[in-house]
């Protein structure tokens, strides 16, 4: 009796109680973990994550490719006569390689693979005072430069657990041995001087470190560019500075280099070329583009493109 007695009067409670344990096992199933928009999920990811959105290393590609800009440069007397001259660069492919030191550095590799478009805007009539024709010769250029990388955290984000620590110099182009660049160095308006001899071996640090800091100039300050370099040929090269494009390829600007010396040495010449490059008004990071062609590459149409780049990143302060 009094079994029966228990069972009425908490049979009601019972069953709400369970109906209630049965709902909220339903959405126990139902319930969807938060999604962490897009965040990478591996080491790897992350590393790939930072060099994809690092402005000290996205700011090369808007330099290097000029766009089709097409600067002034005065006829001369050649086979074709050559009044503007400008390229366009546009990524094919691009990997990072990356080693993993231990658990807290990382070493990446990073190459880039471009087909070009060389614009010429020339006369084939030595009297002519405007261009009458566009020469395009297309050529592959690779570019390597080095990444650290150092580990800084261990949450379950792996992009919040890893920083660039520190960058190499770019180089690279279309591998001819006709023309080599084999010296960089950079007057810095603050007195320092930086010397290169092998940019992918020359490390600038993001934070701090023992590397050299990227370069900080001011608005409006000027930077000496000294170029040394090896050509076949004994005619001067045609070596250009182009810098200052920000992200959305505004604000590039192009010299070319004027030659200093020319020594002959065994099967061809040791050079030295300066330019000066003045910053604009925008802060932020941006990269100095050397390029190194033989001077026939412009001013002859039939001639491929033998070119070398090198280029040094640096950031306008406020």
């Amino acid at each position: 009796m009094k079994k029966k007695k228990f069972i009425k009067k908490f049979f009601l409670p019972l069953l709400i109680l369970g109906v209630l344990a049965f709902f909220a096992g339903c959405q126990d199933e139902m319930t969807v973990e938060p999604q962490n928009n897009g965040e990478p999920t591996t080491d790897q990811g992350a590393l790939e994550k930072l060099v994809e959105q690092d402005s000290s290393l996205t700011s090369f590609d808007v330099n290097y490719n000029e766009d089709g800009l097409m600067d002034f440069l005065g006829k001369v007397d050649e086979q074709i006569y050559p009044f503007r001259v400008g390229k366009r660069m546009r990524l094919v492919n691009r990997n990072l390689n990356i080693t993993f030191s231990g658990d807290t550095i990382a070493y990446g590799r990073l190459t880039k693979t471009f087909e070009g478009l060389l614009f010429i805007a020339a006369s084939y009539d030595s009297t002519s005072s405007i261009p009458d024709t566009v020469i395009k010769k297309p050529f592959t250029a690779v570019i390597t430069r080095n990444i650290i990388f150092r580990k800084i955290a261990n949450t379950n984000f792996p992009l919040r657990n890893w920083i660039i620590a520190a960058i190499s110099l770019p180089e690279g182009g279309t591998q001819s041995p006709n023309i080599d660049i084999t010296k960089l160095t950079v007057f810095l308006p603050n007195g320092d001087t930086l010397v290169v001899d092998s940019p992918n071996d020359y490390y600038l640090r993001r934070g701090w470190g023992w590397w050299r800091r990227i370069p900080i100039i001011g608005r409006g300050e000027s930077v000496l560019i000294r170029i040394e370099l090896f050509s076949a040929y004994e005619e001067d090269d045609f070596v250009t500075l182009t810098y200052g494009a920000n992200r959305f390829g505004h604000h590039r600007a192009k010299k070319l280099f004027d030659l200093i010396s020319s020594t002959p040495v065994g099967n061809g010449f040791e050079k030295v070329y300066e330019q000066t490059y003045t910053t604009h008004q925008f802060p932020g990071f941006y990269h100095a583009i050397f390029t190194a062609m033989p001077r026939q590459v412009v001013f002859d149409d039939s001639t491929p493109v033998e070119s070398e780049s090198w280029g040094i990143p640096y950031f306008v302060h406020p």
